[in-house]
């Protein structure tokens, strides 16, 4: 790869502003200074270093975020805070985003990358990849509400969910389930409780695809995927049909 773009790719500017760095004969590549932008280099197999300082290259990143409430799933807002402010400024140099959106209110599992393939192919309606929730809700939960979510509730503005799985883990005043759903509309879950007259008064995401929240990272913490949890989500061909089959 030619060496200003893999400078500017790892988060060392423009390039331009890579091209200035090379001038000033502040890059060296084994040792050796390097000033001409349109040298090739293999960041796997040479040493590259800028003031001083080790570059060590990805071609991107994945972090998995225990996303804390009152965030943002965007990368920037003039007014408020988003998942992105939470980001160290080293990890913030590739760029990421969040896959999918949590609401402002809602925790739990949040997918940042650079790989804008894998994060259409995560998020696509085609793929049906299902998204696992834990919620708290107000109002007693029933069979006849699994039923319901399973054969595709009407929300607010006419429009038809896809198919929905609902596990009831306790029937109450305040009951509390899993959900599991394969699209992401305006805050699907919350208006699908509204539709059966209840409401969502805490939400989580807890898994999607195959990715499992780790339940040791504390809210506004993240870590990088590892290599095992990266290949499933590669792998993810998500559900056919609008089939509500899908216990995750």
């Amino acid at each position: 790869m030619r060496i200003d773009k893999l400078l500017a790719h790892a988060g060392y500017g423009s390039r331009k502003e890579v091209k200035k760095l090379l001038k000033e004969r502040a890059v060296h590549v084994n040792g050796e200074v390097v000033t001409d932008p349109k040298t090739n280099v293999d960041p796997n197999k040479q040493e590259i270093i800028i003031h001083g300082e080790q570059v060590l290259y990805k071609e991107h990143v994945y972090f998995m975020m225990n996303k804390p409430a009152g965030f943002l799933s965007a990368t920037e807002d003039n007014v408020q805070k988003t998942v992105v402010d939470l980001l160290d400024p080293e990890d913030l140099r590739y760029n990421p985003f969040p896959v999918g959106r949590l609401d402002k209110d809602t925790e739990g599992l949040l997918l940042l990358t650079s790989d804008g393939q894998l994060a259409h192919q995560l998020t696509s309606p085609k793929k049906n990849v299902p998204k696992k929730y834990f919620a708290e809700v107000i109002g007693l939960v029933a069979e006849e509400d699994v039923e319901r979510f399973k054969a595709g509730v009407k929300l607010d503005d006419g429009y038809v969910t896809k198919p929905a799985w609902l596990e009831i883990i306790k029937a109450d005043d305040i009951s509390e389930v899993f959900v599991t759903i394969t699209e992401g509309k305006y805050h699907q879950i919350k208006r699908m409780f509204s539709a059966v007259g209840k409401k969502v008064k805490y939400l989580k995401r807890i898994q999607m695809g195959t990715l499992e929240l780790d339940q040791t990272l504390q809210t506004g913490e993240y870590r990088e995927l590892t290599k095992e949890e990266l290949e499933q989500l590669r792998s993810i061909q998500g559900q056919p049909g609008d089939s509500a089959d899908f216990p995750l």
